[in-house]
């Protein structure tokens, strides 16, 4: 029999680098209970060796639209340029966010609306921009509604080119009604086991799935590379002949 998991000795990800947009509603410092996640998973990832980023899109003057800039159609202003370069320096993105009314908050949709503007750009090899890239999300409310956040979010970063690994979501949510938040006196969030469970989990298939795709050096790049298709080459697909 082979050495359990829990008796072997924790790997190490030094040389991945992961980002954590938090999509609050608060502006810093005021208190986020989504930050008091994240935090759990910022740490776990720390101590394994991970470069982590992180900011609060709330702070930033991100412009509405699906265009990678939108100075340049008719915005005075737009961050989201520099932030996307954070966002391309890692091999691990985490958007997390609120609840709010059974969805999510609607920085979430803006941040997910300005990765979406920028997933026709390609990489060196003609892909799109985010392959060789894990997505993760993690959720935070006292309604309902983790698993319908977690797949709106998990499917809008698989079908922007992000490769999503097993158990790739987190949150807690109270009570239904009002109540407790996350970090509240008295909540049970930063010591629920189901929580802290589905965070490590999370957490670890996130840096194992990055480091697999870095060592394979990313998606195989053939039969996805936008360039080559739009040069005329199919990969080997025949139209059909509709009749």
């Amino acid at each position: 029999m082979g050495t359990t998991a829990a008796s072997s000795a924790a790997p190490r990800f030094d040389g991945l680098r992961a980002l954590f947009v938090n999509c609050t509603l608060k502006r810093s410092p005021e208190r986020s209970h989504t930050q008091g996640l994240v935090d759990r998973s910022v740490a776990l990832m720390r101590t394994l060796g991970v470069e982590v980023d992180q900011f609060r899109a709330i702070d930033h003057d991100i412009a509405t639209g699906v265009w990678p800039d939108m100075t340049e159609h008719g915005w005075a202003r737009d961050e989201w340029p520099a932030l996307f370069e954070r966002v391309l320096a890692a091999d691990v993105l985490v958007l997390a966010g609120p609840i709010w009314l059974g969805d999510n908050s609607s920085v979430t949709k803006r941040v997910i609306e300005r990765l979406y503007g920028c997933s026709a750009l390609l990489n060196e090899r003609g892909q799109y921009a985010f392959y060789g890239r894990v997505g993760g999300c993690l959720l935070t409310g006292n309604e309902d509604g983790i698993k319908h956040c977690a797949m709106n979010i998990l499917y809008s970063l698989q079908h922007l080119g992000y490769t999503i690994p097993p158990q790739a979501d987190a949150g807690w949510i109270g009570e239904a009604g009002p109540g407790p938040s996350y970090l509240d006196e008295g909540s049970g969030g930063p010591d629920n086991d189901f929580t802290n469970r589905n965070t490590t989990f999370m957490t670890y298939n996130l840096l194992h799935l990055a480091a697999m795709l870095r060592g394979a050096g990313g998606i195989p790049a053939y039969g996805n590379q936008r360039s080559e298709w739009d040069a005329g080459c199919h990969f080997s697909y025949d139209n059909p002949d509709y009749r």
